[in-house]
């Protein structure tokens, strides 16, 4: 890779996050009391709403992208979690390669370094779900209980346990997704952000997923771009989309407005 490393633009992607079913995203369950809450949602702490971390977002992306990618997991994280990263410069490839590392960033003492691409802010409820959660007298504020009963395939015996969700049809947004352009082929890995969205959708967010929870919806999804020969000046792709698939139809046209719009050096 080169030395020098030039910031061409940035592509915005603005959007509505809908949860189609309860959605939980695990949160910190100190001083919870005995008899209380088992899985807690993570809460911000000046308004105590719910809310979606980006690292969730992303991490999720990236998981899904990998797998749809069918890239090796060489890489422990911890005991338990495994992760792609390109091992060498070659495996890389500025011009080419692997896009999950170039878009998502691979750790400091791997080789094959360079800016990472994506950036995925944290998401708030809305005002609206804020105050239609107020007024629906939840069993939490803004969250209600779910509760699981785990059987012992022995005995038969049952030991129940409280997982707490936000309902299903409350909405967070503005979610704000930051892609950043050094490159040609940055503008085509573009591609490959909207895919690990659809995926996303397919799937599901947070945990739970395979009992019913996590599963969103994209909405009113906005494009933007700034070059930075210009930087001041924020351009906008068309409407809003109401949906992700609208968006996946136009996606060789903003490849093209990309181009246009943040232009080679």
């Amino acid at each position: 890779m080169s030395d020098i490393i030039t910031l061409r633009g940035r592509v915005f992607i603005t959007c509505q996050i809908k949860a189609l079913t309860g959605l939980h995203i695990g949160g910190s369950s100190t001083g919870m009391e005995i008899g209380g809450v088992d899985n807690t949602v993570i809460r911000d702490p000046l308004s105590n709403t719910p809310y979606i971390p980006g690292s969730s977002l992303r991490g999720k992306m990236r998981s899904l992208l990998e797998k749809s990618l069918g890239l090796h997991q060489n890489n422990p994280i911890g005991q338990q979690v495994r992760i792609h990263t390109c091992k060498t410069s070659l495996e890389y490839d500025a011009k080419g390669g692997c896009p999950v590392c170039h878009i998502f960033g691979v750790p400091g003492e791997v080789e094959a370094t360079g800016p990472t691409l994506l950036v995925v802010r944290d998401t708030p409820m809305t005002k609206a779900s804020k105050q239609a959660l107020e007024q629906a007298h939840t069993d939490l504020d803004y969250t209600e209980l779910k509760t699981e009963v785990a059987i012992d395939r022995v005995t038969s015996a049952a030991t129940p346990r409280n997982l707490e969700r936000v309902p299903a049809g409350t909405v967070f947004g503005p979610a704000e997704l930051v892609f950043s352009i050094y490159s040609d082929a940055d503008i085509q890995r573009l591609r490959y952000v909207i895919d690990g969205m659809q995926l996303l959708e397919d799937d599901y967010l947070g945990g739970y997923g395979s009992r019913g929870s996590g599963k969103i919806e994209f909405g009113q999804i906005a494009v933007s771009a700034r070059s930075s020969k210009n930087y001041s000046q924020k351009q906008d792709f068309r409407p809003p989309y109401e949906s992700l698939y609208q968006l996946e139809q136009d996606i060789n046209d903003l490849i093209a407005w990309v181009k246009h719009i943040i232009p080679k050096e």
